[in-house]
């Protein structure tokens, strides 16, 4: 049974950052694309991020590319999402998603990815 479950969300002021973690119990683990998605309250859930089986390549959306960095450990079955410069527009739910194709591309649409995490909810101030 696969699970994935975060970590490290919070309240912080715009400027400040924040670290999550996402564990995951999946066996393939080495061999998944993995991505943190956000969903703001009332919005549609929208890509955040994205890193390939090895950590080599890496995906962002333009809002957040230069501020935040998806990273992963595949010793210890961890993904990471480094967010830095918040914005209180960054405000919303966060996802760590496992992508479980035999086919290491970085997708960005939700429906490409085959498990999702319970959330982590991240709050910045002005």
């Amino acid at each position: 049974q696969v699970q994935l479950v975060e970590s490290g969300g919070g309240s912080v002021q715009a400027g400040g950052s924040l670290r999550l973690s996402c564990a995951a119990s999946v066996r393939t683990f080495s061999r998944n694309v993995m991505g943190w998605f956000r969903q703001a309250s009332g919005q549609e859930r929208e890509f955040v991020a994205a890193i390939s089986w090895r950590g080599t390549r890496t995906s962002y959306v333009d809002s957040v590319k230069g501020r935040f960095t998806i990273s992963r450990d595949n010793a210890k079955n961890m993904v990471y999402l480094q967010m830095n410069s918040l914005k209180p527009d960054d405000s919303a739910v966060y996802y760590c998603a496992a992508d479980i194709a035999v086919s290491n591309v970085l997708h960005t649409e939700a429906g490409a990815f085959d498990y999702w995490g319970q959330g982590t909810q991240v709050t910045v101030s002005s």
